[in-house]
């Protein structure tokens, strides 16, 4: 080795040991007859000393060192003058006998600091430098400890992991696939998977009652902070079980991490039904640290010659504690925030329910004092407090005030991203109707089974069918999700001509996995973790980028490696594909 210590562990016991360090330079300062250079490594940072009067022709070389120089040290630890308790190493020095410069570097584009002075897109441009930032590393850090213990609590229930092919067959349903041209089967193309469902389900078939993988998966859709073109899964599959057995197994999972990732004991995790998420919250991965709930207002405020509600299908509002003495400008505000078009409300309504018990309201001129009390009964409102109320479609005003509710906990502070507050949402339903197209889709994947009392229903009113479906929810966002699958090849042939599928259409895409039904596939049921998500939430962050040591930016470019790029005219050919030309 080049080095006898990393640049994070010596402390004033290694007082009078010689020692080697390797490291990069982070920075150096000139101080009369002494020069010190903090140099780092993936530990840590130790300060390097140069003393001119020891040895000058020493220290005049060390002022020549620029930023990021790939530096090799030796010399004798000794107790620092000036200590800086703000670093593990910050009570030593080495004061450096020679050195040698294994590398130099140009100056860094940005700085190498956690508060950096670089743009995202030039971080992502240069993102191995970007790696060397702390802040990045102790990203991956959590990331690589998260994987270990994933690992840890699946091998001691008697799981076995198993790798699935990443060239697979494309399927209709689901997100776009990425497609990949195969030179020897002229005109055809594999898939990369959008997860490995199937192959887990035929890994029940095939015996292998516990199943899990860390793995990575694909997927050719729009991107946002927690998306990106290929991520990770924590994927398992387990045999013989119910929805129960899967809940109680993968939520000793979590509490797991919770407990040995962070330092949290976890209490039991409470369970919605979808319908109550929509119903209370307006989505399906509720934020619960704050307890804001919708209220319906659709039975007490019709029929007062207010079009707005008149003409309105949902009325429904939240009541935000202690907020009633908000200025017309933060009501302005908050108007505006409902009507961005990413949101997408025509306006709110407002009542200010004041500390001496009057009430003042954006609705005054049709809705009298009597009748604001009524409202705020409704919404167990005291006074002081702010009543927020949207009106308009169903499902576009629950939406809008979903995100209403989230803004409102931050700017109440009730979004700690040091409290974490996990929920099961259960009882999904099984289908959903695209009116564009007139057909149903899955609303989980085709291979979700649906509750057996509503199994009859398929027949009658599928859009009344619950799936066996379960999602797991941290902090309003949805860090996995699963079900209990069908095994039925008769059921599984029903659910997939629901969904437009004809019966030769569902032998060529998944007769492999019907076929397999009829050699004895038992009861099945699994989950699938979204692991970069996870990893960002523990992290408090709302992005998974910097939690993946090199992602996409948000045209799914690698601008670091110009990825994607053409390719040459000799490959195109002996990929038997021809490229139509744009101009």
């Amino acid at each position: 080795m080049l080095r006898t210590h990393t640049c994070g562990e010596l402390t004033i016991i290694n007082a009078g040991n010689k020692v080697t360090l390797c490291g990069w330079i982070q920075r150096s300062r000139d101080l009369g007859g002494m020069t010190f250079i903090d140099l780092r490594d993936r530990y840590g940072i130790t300060q390097l000393a140069f003393n001119m009067d020891v040895n000058a022709a020493l220290c005049e070389k060390a002022r020549t060192l620029g930023r990021e120089f790939v530096l090799k040290a030796s010399g004798v630890v000794i107790e620092r003058s000036s200590k800086n308790s703000k670093m593990p190493t910050g009570d030593i020095e080495i004061l450096v006998e020679d050195f040698e410069i294994l590398n130099k570097s140009k100056l860094p584009p940005f700085t190498i600091e956690d508060n950096t002075d670089g743009g995202e897109e030039q971080r992502m441009k240069y993102r191995y430098l970007d790696l060397r930032r702390n802040i990045i590393k102790k990203n991956l850090e959590l990331r690589h400890k998260m994987a270990i213990e994933t690992r840890i609590f699946l091998n001691s229930k008697n799981f076995i992991e198993i790798e699935t092919p990443c060239l697979i067959k494309s399927t209709p349903e689901g997100a776009r696939d990425f497609v990949v041209p195969s030179r020897i089967n002229p005109g055809e193309f594999y898939a990369l998977p959008q997860s490995p469902q199937t192959f887990k389900q035929l890994l029940m078939i095939a015996g292998y009652d516990r199943y899990y993988q860390i793995v990575r998966c694909f997927r050719d859709e729009d991107l946002r902070s927690d998306r990106q073109p290929e991520f990770t899964q924590i994927d398992c599959e387990m045999s013989f079980v119910t929805q129960e057995d899967v809940l109680n197994n993968f939520e000793g999972l979590a509490k797991h991490l919770f407990k040995n990732v962070r330092g949290i004991e976890a209490k039991e995790f409470p369970r919605i039904s979808y319908d109550d998420a929509m119903k209370y919250y307006g989505t399906d991965k509720p934020d619960i640290r704050f307890e804001i709930k919708f209220h319906g207002l659709n039975d007490i405020v019709k029929g007062k010659g207010f079009k707005v509600f008149d003409e309105a299908q949902l009325i429904v509002g939240i009541c935000a504690s202690g907020c009633g003495e908000y200025s017309r400008k933060q009501l302005d505000e908050l108007t505006d925030f409902v009507k961005r078009p990413q949101i997408g409300a025509s306006g709110m309504v407002y009542v200010k329910y004041n500390n001496d018990g009057t009430f003042k309201s954006s609705v005054d001129k049709f809705f009298n004092e009597e009748e604001l009390k009524k409202w705020a009964r409704a919404f167990d409102a005291k006074p002081g407090d702010l009543i927020l109320i949207l009106a308009g479609a169903t499902e576009k005003t629950l939406k809008a005030l979903g995100e209403l509710r989230l803004e409102m906990g931050n700017r109440l502070g009730l979004r700690d991203p040091e409290i974490f507050a996990p929920l099961w949402v259960v009882d999904f339903p099984l289908l959903e109707w695209d009116e564009e197209t007139k057909r149903f889709y899955a609303k989980h994947h085709p291979f979700t089974s649906p509750k057996p009392e509503d199994i009859l229903l398929l027949d009658t009113n599928p859009a009344a069918v619950r799936a066996n479906a379960y999602d797991l929810v941290i902090n309003g966002v949805e860090i996995g999700g699963g079900s209990i699958r069908i095994h039925s090849k008769d059921l599984q042939n029903k659910m997939l001509n629901i969904l437009g599928f004809s019966n030769e259409e569902a032998q060529k895409q998944f007769g492999f996995l019907m076929n397999a039904f009829e050699y004895g596939a038992p009861p099945h049921g699994g989950i699938a973790f979204g692991f970069d998500r996870w990893c960002a939430v523990f992290g408090g962050s709302d992005s998974i980028r910097d939690y993946i040591a090199f992602p996409k930016n948000n045209s799914g470019r690698d601008v670091m490696i110009d990825s994607p790029a053409s390719i040459s005219q000799q490959q195109l050919d002996e990929l038997s594909i021809i490229v139509k030309k744009l101009f």
